[in-house]
């Protein structure tokens, strides 16, 4: 299960993993200030799963010989080390979302790594700056091998973060899986010119509704993040009080209330539950956008009450990003749109066939010999104000890599200044994203729901 006490987290970071759901602690990193650390192994595979009342579905793909892709601990600062070992036909590689890397350890093949391919190996090494709740998947024929499976998610622990009595981690993801079990075709273009082919099988890590133990009248800290290609949330908590505490890895300015809170695809959230007094009593994760509604998972308060106030909680320490000097920053526009255009569709990391979005008007020709140019060169350390306007009647979580922006306007709405990666821009929304080039590269910008992104919705920034 993926549920921490402050008892047995001790004892699982003595035994370097957690039970159940595949989880991982990297625990020899906790405290260390090893220059090498001993190498995470994370080996694709493909296995059958049972994730349906039918028979095991086959062709599921993890890292691991069994099971969900383990959950990843690192620790802010320190080092860490995984050498991503390919055992699928497919070219892969691995990418760490919302982590501020290194250019060369992104996982991006073509733009700054090469592929992986079958029985190859490549070993990535950074120490995370941030903490919070991450993610990381493929980089490489995504539609399918994330589809597929190969989505897993990371914490990055701070020592100094304020003490939970329990601690509960969710993969939140679709599968496209027929009557029968087995996997059926990953989208339909109508849907992919839309918004997106979504899944019929949901789940949080791989089951239907899970359900997970935390001290009665304690303060549980849930992390979820979306790792699914296409759904968009709108999360509430039934059952309990409830409040966010951060959102894609960085700490919000003012605590709210989960009341319909829309995340897209590449988001994270984090709450703070104030578990009920009474022994038995069920907390609800549910996710109450468009007309089916669905209880993700639940929590069951167990015990004798803590008696804990929500009110006590400290807040989370804020990751080090540089702050935008606005009256400094240069503009960037940057327009969504459809297109007609076609594009090269013969890529080793795959194509759909179709080019259906653009960005600036250009739609991504995928990895090939003749790249488009980037959406603009951004001079290091200097200050950016992304003027984004979304000319499409569909939502876009808009994922920036290896930098951090701060949300700063909306045409359609009062935001919080919140520090992301990810940004879900809404039809007709016009937005101002505010940034600090620290990052030398290239640095991929992308919608995230996969779809759009595989037809067209990609470019990057150059950092120099």
């Amino acid at each position: 299960m993926t549920v921490l006490t402050r008892r047995n987290l001790l004892k699982a970071t003595a035994a370097a993993g957690l039970a159940g759901f595949g989880a991982l602690t990297v625990g020899k990193l906790a405290g260390l200030a090893a220059a090498k650390p001993e190498p995470l192994i994370l080996k694709t595979a493909n296995i059958e799963a049972k994730l349906t009342e039918a028979d095991p579905t086959k062709n599921v793909l993890t890292y691991g010989e069994a099971g969900a892709p383990p959950l990843i601990r690192m620790r802010k600062g320190e080092p860490f080390a995984a050498r991503l070992l390919n055992g699928i036909d497919d070219p892969t590689t691995i990418h760490w979302h919302g982590i501020r890397v290194p250019n060369k350890m992104d996982g991006v093949p073509f733009l700054v790594q090469p592929y992986v391919y079958q029985g190859d190996h490549f070993d990535y090494a950074f120490s995370p700056p941030d903490a919070g709740t991450f993610w990381y998947h493929p980089h490489c024929n995504t539609l399918e091998q994330m589809g597929h499976g190969l989505t897993g998610v990371i914490v990055v622990e701070n020592p100094n973060d304020p003490v939970f009595d329990a601690e509960v981690v969710i993969n939140l993801r679709d599968w496209r899986l027929g009557d029968d079990g087995q996997f059926i075709e990953q989208f339909r273009p109508r849907d992919a010119a839309k918004t997106g082919t979504y899944g019929t099988v949901r789940t949080a890590n791989w089951l239907d509704q899970p359900q997970y133990d935390a001290p009665a009248g304690g303060l549980a800290r849930l992390r979820a993040a979306i790792t699914d290609v296409t759904r968009i949330y709108a999360f509430r908590v039934d059952g309990a009080e409830a409040a966010v505490i951060a959102l894609d890895g960085n700490p919000v300015p003012q605590r709210f209330a989960p009341d319909a809170l829309q995340l897209g695809p590449g988001q994270r959230l984090e709450l703070a539950i104030r578990m009920p007094d009474d022994e038995g009593a069920i907390v609800s994760l549910r996710d109450v956008r468009g007309t089916k509604p669905k209880i993700l998972a639940t929590l069951r308060a167990v015990g004798k009450s803590l008696k804990r106030d929500l009110r006590d909680l400290g807040q989370l320490e804020a990751n080090p990003v540089a702050e935008v000097d606005r009256a400094a920053a240069k503009r960037i526009p940057l327009a969504l749109s459809a297109t007609a255009e076609n594009v090269p569709g013969d890529g080793i990391c795959g194509s759909l066939g179709y080019s259906f979005w653009a960005i600036n008007k250009v739609p991504w020709p995928g990895d090939t010999p003749d790249p488009t140019a980037p959406l603009a060169e951004l001079k290091l350390g200097q200050s950016y104000i992304i003027d984004m306007e979304n000319l499409t009647p569909h939502s876009h979580p808009i994922h920036l890599h290896g930098m951090s922006f701060k949300v700063l306007s909306s045409s359609t709405r009062q935001v919080q200044p919140l520090v992301s990666d990810t940004y879900l821009i809404q039809p007709d929304e016009k937005v101002q994203l505010g940034l600090v080039a620290d990052n030398p590269g290239d640095w991929l910008l992308h919608c995230h729901i996969i779809e759009h992104q595989k037809t067209g919705m990609t470019s990057y920034f150059r950092v120099v």
